[in-house]
């Protein structure tokens, strides 16, 4: 039996106010919930039984897959106190059902969309009877990242600290966030403590002799964990960038059937419309998504952005990378700025915000 387990367990900080209320992997990305295109691509490699690693409002995912009824066995870890990733991997470890201690177990990141062909990525390991296999990528600018060098038959050196000067990149390899275990090295993970398997867990073993091996691809890569990201891993799953089981080819956008687009809105962009959304009159939306239940009023424009579920943005107004929480309205008129977001239920008035002045006259008396 193919096993794996995902990682889900973090708070997504960096995407509030859109998981102030929902996990992170349970955000909504080109129409179904992100942890539902990560199931979808394991079903794919032949994976049989998914144990989720939760913490952060862990009682929702069993909500998200409790009618799923597909032929994949689900269970549940729960980490009552943070116990890093190799802590989450090992206390989900016990819920797996396998006892072959050289059995593969795949370990995938919840908030990594990635194009690497899992199969491949298990065919890799059993070749080099790793103990160890890791998903490494190659980016333009590794500054921001951990490096992995490997030796001429990917046998991985060292785990590097991010570079602060030229001369420590001494590669452009990243670890991507998706592994192979084997299930006895799992299984050697402490329980009962943090562990960081990037600074912990694979230094030892390197240390130690272990068979530790990238297997580096140039596939599609990216962190969905800052807002601009996020949005940007939507759109390029609707638009065929990237691919994933749920999602029917390249298209300009992703509209629920219940939504209303007026003939004059343009939808770009592999922009996601949600369910019983509302676009007016000469609206444009690109490479945003927009919530369940959102309306967006006549000659308003949303670029690159999010609007979550039962907001709306009134007349001719302007979001460019912005991120609105729900419940939230936007009056008339107003321009958000890049990088701003609005907490949940927030209501900004007509031309409450702009980036540019206005003739209308001032209400005070002076």
């Amino acid at each position: 039996m193919q096993e794996a387990i995902i990682l889900v367990g973090g708070k997504g900080t960096r995407l509030r106010p859109l998981t102030n209320h929902t996990p992170k992997p349970l955000l909504s990305v080109a129409g179904s919930s992100f942890i539902r295109h990560q199931i979808a691509k394991l079903m794919d490699a032949g994976v049989e039984h998914v144990v989720f690693a939760t913490s952060y409002l862990a009682s929702l995912f069993e909500e998200e897959f409790k009618d799923f009824s597909q032929d994949l066995a689900i269970s549940y870890a729960v980490e009552e106190v943070p116990l890093g990733t190799g802590g989450a991997i090992r206390n989900a470890g016990r819920l797996l059902r396998g006892d072959d201690p050289d059995a593969p177990v795949l370990i995938l990141n919840g908030d990594i969309l990635s194009g690497v062909d899992l199969r491949a990525l298990l065919e890799r390991h059993e070749t080099q009877d790793a103990d160890v296999t890791l998903h490494l990528t190659r980016v333009l600018d590794p500054r921001a990242f951990g490096l992995v060098p490997t030796d001429e038959d990917g046998r991985v050196l060292s785990f590097l600290e991010k570079p602060k000067t030229a001369a420590e990149i001494v590669t452009d390899q990243i670890n991507a966030g998706c592994y192979v275990f084997r299930r006895s090295v799992l299984d050697a993970i402490p329980a009962d403590r943090e562990v960081s398997v990037e600074q912990e867990t694979f230094p030892q073993l390197v240390a130690g002799g272990g068979r530790v091996f990238g297997h580096t691809t140039q596939e599609y890569w990216r962190d969905l964990g800052t807002p601009l990201a996020f949005v940007h891993g939507s759109a390029d799953l609707v638009s065929g960038r990237a691919t994933s089981p749920l999602v029917d080819g390249p298209s300009e956008a992703l509209i629920h059937p219940t939504a209303v687009i007026d003939p004059t809105a343009r939808v770009t962009g592999g922009s996601t419309i949600g369910a019983h959304a509302v676009i007016g009159a000469h609206v444009v939306v690109d490479r945003s998504i927009i919530g369940a239940h959102v309306t967006v009023a006549e000659g308003a424009q949303v670029h690159e952005s999010v609007v979550d579920h039962d907001s709306t943005i009134g007349e001719e107004s302007l979001l460019r990378e912005v991120v609105v929480g729900c419940h939230s309205h936007v009056g008339a008129q107003n321009e958000l700025p890049a990088q701003l977001r609005l907490s949940c239920g927030i209501r900004i008035p007509a031309q409450g915000v702009r980036v540019s002045g206005t003739a209308v006259a001032c209400p005070t008396v002076h």
